[in-house]
Order: structure tokens, then C-alpha cells, then sequence
């Protein structure tokens, strides 16, 4: 199997090599009159290329919400981008909605204070404390036009990082449902003497989660040169946004009766600033550890035709369930594949493969090409021709249109 993997992969290269754009595009300003903030709120956007070989505008897709997009858009789509092409399906094409914020201090924070433990200028924090009302406009105005405006799924999912991860863990704690999956990155869990560190213990002890995925991510802030344990153990402010994840990290770890599907990691040599990469890379894994699809050598061996076509449903229909909506192989892939059965003269999985493919693809003129290259590779002419000419009614491509003449002897 490794041996298609890297004939796909040079496949897929060259066809990236095609066109050489004079600039690279991975997103969209965007913005709304927000009636509950009173103000205009800016966002970026972007939305994947998809597999060119479908319509475009009949292609949906999860949607990531993400805080902080001045300093974590670029590199979020960059990381879902790598980890979602057709070679490398780790997790979904996702939309992303990366939000601005004209003041941090008032959307990302779940209750108001006069100062900081590392600070005592009263003056920044005047307007904190605008949490629920942010989040109340996520909820009822920015989601409601992105869904209406761009290509969605019913999956959500938010990241945050510091003041994005508070606001994260208070969207976890008292709006759940809103998100299927929360990634929150060394969360600001000191903020106001810790009260939304107290309101997640009760709610991990007491409340159900079932049906909720969540990824903690801490960076190395303690005493330079310091080991964990000291670390922990200290008792000034200098540890004490450390010290507040990891109590957040114990919550977590001992409240395993909720049904929460939780993962986290501490990553010791990276600091508050650069942890949000690592982590959204290892939640991504995490989070979507059942949405990759993986044919190996015996699959490939394996004689028996149904078996492999088997595999592909069940795993689809389990990935379908987890991700609340239908997701089947991509076009790329099933024509890749299709097309190295029948070059390896396995012609009756060919065949169920891109009979799936028309299952699933019925107005795709790349499904009915590949069915009629099919029948030409067992010399049914006339079956090809037939499936070459309702491509060709579905879209007009000129090598095709080659194809079908030779077959036809013209």
C-alpha cells in the first residue's frame, strides 16, 4: 500500500505544480453590525479549495472558531490546511473564523477586576469582565451569518489561547453544547482569584459531557531552571498561572466518570508564546483520532473484493455518526486508488470502488469517467462508452471527449 501512498503523493505534487499563483490566499476580511456589542466586529475567514473535482459550492464544512486571529489565523489555517489535504487526512478541510478583538480585555474574561496579580494599574482593566456577552454574540449573531453565509456542517469547534483559553474554558463550562470539541491553550486560570477554576471543578464533578472532546495544552511558565515539583509546590505570583493550569489539568484527570473525552500534555521545553502551534498540532490528533482512513498492504492483498469495500463503509458510517453529518472518502482519493486497482489488474474491487464512488458522487463527472475506465480496462467497450458520454453530459472536458471518440473507433 505504501507504494500508491507515494504515487499519490507525487500525483497530488504535480498537480499543485500546475499553476504557479502570484500570491498565496488563505483567507478573507469579513464583518458584522453586532446589535448585542454595539459595534462592528471584525473576522477573518477562510474556506478550503476542496477537491476540485466536485462542485465546489456543494462542499460543506466543519467550522473552527478561533480568538486572538491578529496572531493565531495565519498559522491555525496553515497547521488544518497540511492536516486535511487528500494525502494527508489527519482531520477535515475546516472553515475557520479567526476573530479580532478591539479589546481582549473585555471579551476574553468571564468576570470584571479593578487589577491583576502581575499588575496593579487599574486603568486595563476597566472594561474586563465582557465574557458572556461576547459570548452571546458568537452564539447568536456571528454564528448564525457564518452558517448562512459560507459552506457549513453542523461541527464546531474553538480554540483559544491565555485570555482565549479563559474564555474557552468559560464557554466549556457554562455553554457546552455550543462546540463539539474545545482546544484551550495555557488558559489564564488565575484570572479573578480563580473563581472560573472553582466553577469548572464543580462542573466537571457533577455535570455529564458525553459527546464533548477537549484538549489542554500547558506550556513551561515556572522559575527558570526550576523543576515541576518546585514549581507547583512555590507559592508567589511568579508560578501562580502555572500553578492554576495544573489544578485545571487534576480537575480534569480525577472526574473521569462525566463522560468528557479529554486529553492533555505539559510541554516543558515550550513557553506561553510558542505552545499554541505544538498544541493545536497534537489536539487536531487527538480530537479527530477516528476520522483518518488508512488502507494497508493486506487490505491491498487481501483476495477478497467485498472485504476491502467493507472496511471503507463501516469505517465511514463510525466517522459519519462522530462527526454529526455524512463524510465518505474524497474524489481524489477514490479516483487515485480506483486507478492503481486497476493498474494492478484487481478489477472486481475497481469495480466496487467506483460503483461506491457513483453511490456517493451520482452528479460527479469524474464518478462516471471512472466507471467507464473500468469497463475499458475489461474490454466492455460499449458499457464505457456509455459512462464516458454521461461524464461528458455532466461536464465537457476535452481529453475525455478523446476517449470517448477512440473508444467509439472514431
Amino acid at each position: 500500500m505504501k507504494s500508491f501512498i507515494i504515487i499519490l503523493c507525487v500525483y497530488l505534487s504535480f498537480q499543485g505544480n500546475a499553476q504557479t499563483p502570484n500570491q498565496i490566499v488563505i483567507g478573507k476580511l469579513d464583518s458584522i453590525q453586532s446589535e448585542i456589542l454595539g459595534e462592528e466586529r471584525s473576522f477573518y475567514v477562510h474556506v478550503p479549495d476542496g477537491d476540485t473535482t466536485i462542485d465546489a459550492a456543494k462542499k460543506r464544512y466543519p467550522v473552527v472558531y478561533l480568538f486572538d486571529a491578529d496572531a493565531q489565523f495565519a498559522p491555525a489555517v496553515s497547521m488544518i490546511q497540511y492536516l486535511s489535504t487528500n494525502y494527508n487526512t489527519v482531520c477535515p478541510e475546516m472553515i475557520l473564523v479567526g476573530i479580532l478583538h478591539k479589546d481582549r480585555k473585555k471579551d476574553l474574561t468571564p468576570t470584571h477586576v479593578n487589577a491583576s496579580p502581575f499588575s496593579k494599574d487599574s486603568t486595563s482593566f476597566k472594561t474586563s469582565g465582557g465574557g458572556e456577552q461576547f459570548i452571546s454574540f458568537i452564539e447568536k449573531e456571528l454564528m448564525p451569518y457564518i452558517d448562512s453565509r459560507y459552506p457549513t456542517q453542523p461541527y464546531k469547534m474553538l480554540i483559544g489561547h491565555s485570555l482565549g483559553g479563559l474564555a474557552v474554558m468559560q464557554t466549556f463550562v457554562h455553554h457546552t453544547s455550543l462546540f463539539n470539541s474545545y482546544i484551550c491553550i495555557d488558559p489564564s486560570m488565575w484570572w479573578d482569584k480563580q473563581t472560573l477554576l472553582k466553577e469548572a471543578k464543580d462542573a466537571l464533578e457533577k455535570r455529564n459531557f458525553e459527546g464533548t472532546s477537549l484538549y489542554l495544552g500547558v506550556a513551561n511558565t515556572g522559575n527558570d531552571g526550576v523543576d515541576i515539583k518546585k514549581n507547583l509546590a512555590d507559592t508567589t505570583t511568579r508560578t501562580i498561572h502555572m500553578r492554576s493550569i495544573f489544578k485545571l489539568k487534576g480537575y480534569f484527570e480525577s472526574n473521569k466518570q462525566n463522560g468528557l473525552r479529554y486529553q492533555s500534555k505539559y510541554y516543558e521545553t515550550d513557553s506561553h508564546m510558542s505552545v499554541p502551534f505544538i498544541t493545536e498540532y497534537d489536539a487536531l490528533h487527538f480530537i479527530f483520532d477516528f476520522y483518518s482512513f488508512n488502507i494497508t498492504d493486506a487490505d491491498e492483498n487481501d483476495t477478497t473484493a467485498t472485504a476491502l469495500m467493507n472496511k471503507i463503509e463501516n469505517h465511514f458510517s463510525y466517522a459519519s455518526k462522530r462527526m454529526g453529518y455524512k463524510i465518505t472518502l474524497t474524489e481524489t482519493f477514490m479516483i487515485g486508488f480506483g486507478n492503481y486497482l486497476l493498474s494492478k489488474k484487481q478489477y472486481e474491487k475497481a469495480k466496487l470502488l467506483f460503483e461506491y464512488y457513483l453511490k456517493n458522487y451520482p452528479e460527479s463527472a469524474a464518478a462516471q469517467e471512472s466507471m467507464g475506465d473500468y469497463y475499458q480496462a475489461i474490454n466492455d467497450t460499449k458499457n464505457a462508452i456509455i459512462c464516458f458520454a454521461k461524464s461528458l453530459a455532466i461536464r465537457e472536458d476535452t481529453e475525455l471527449r478523446k476517449k470517448l471518440e477512440k473508444a467509439q473507433g472514431k
